[in-house]
């Protein structure tokens, strides 16, 4: 068996690794990277679902993203540089490939899950945020940039991972934040 070798344009002869892997150290890794991604998942799951719900999805639709997110981040951990960027990312851009496409709506009938124990309550949950009905008022930019920022991502980060000038997402954020001044005001004089 020969290998090509592209610098100077010739076939060689393969070589066998000098040195073989100790028994057991590949599962002893398989662990290692297991206990890693199972730390990231429970410290990061819940706050990704209410990411997404931020930017406008359903409890439900959120869950179910943030599932698949995370199975591709498990599927490419070792991969990964910056797990958190890459699952809010990854969540994100899905969501927006749902909201984008054209299905004809069909009421479904949640499952509980170890995120949504009980799907009936849903609706209790979302009344208690009193900023979802602020962030469901927002153009989605605004909103978008605003559930990243509310995630811990500086308005750089934001900017990188959306694919915008850091000025953008700046004034974005700045007309989020008078929109939810003036939310938070006039819930004030309501009361």
């Amino acid at each position: 068996m020969s290998t090509y070798d592209a610098a100077d344009g010739t076939d060689r002869p393969a070589t066998a690794p000098t040195t073989a892997d100790p028994p057991g150290q590949h599962h002893s890794a398989r662990w290692q990277t297991d206990d890693e991604f199972s730390a990231f998942y429970r410290s990061h799951i819940r706050p990704l679902v209410a990411f997404l719900v931020n930017q406008g999805a359903s409890v439900q639709t959120a869950a179910d993203i943030a599932q698949e997110a995370m199975v591709d981040a498990y599927r490419n951990w070792t991969g990964i540089t910056h797990p958190k960027a890459w699952v809010y990312k990854a969540a994100s851009r899905a969501l927006v490939r749902k909201i984008a496409s054209v299905e004809e709506p069909v009421e479904e009938v949640p499952e509980p899950t170890s995120l949504l124990a009980r799907p009936d309550a849903i609706a209790d949950w979302e009344a208690r945020h009193d900023v979802l009905p602020l962030l469901s008022s927002l153009p989605p930019r605004q909103s978008q940039v605003l559930a990243w920022t509310l995630a811990g991502f500086t308005p750089t980060d934001i900017a990188d991972h959306l694919g915008l000038t850091a000025e953008n997402v700046r004034a974005n954020l700045m007309k989020a934040r008078r929109a939810a001044a003036a939310h938070l005001k006039a819930r004030e004089e309501e009361q």
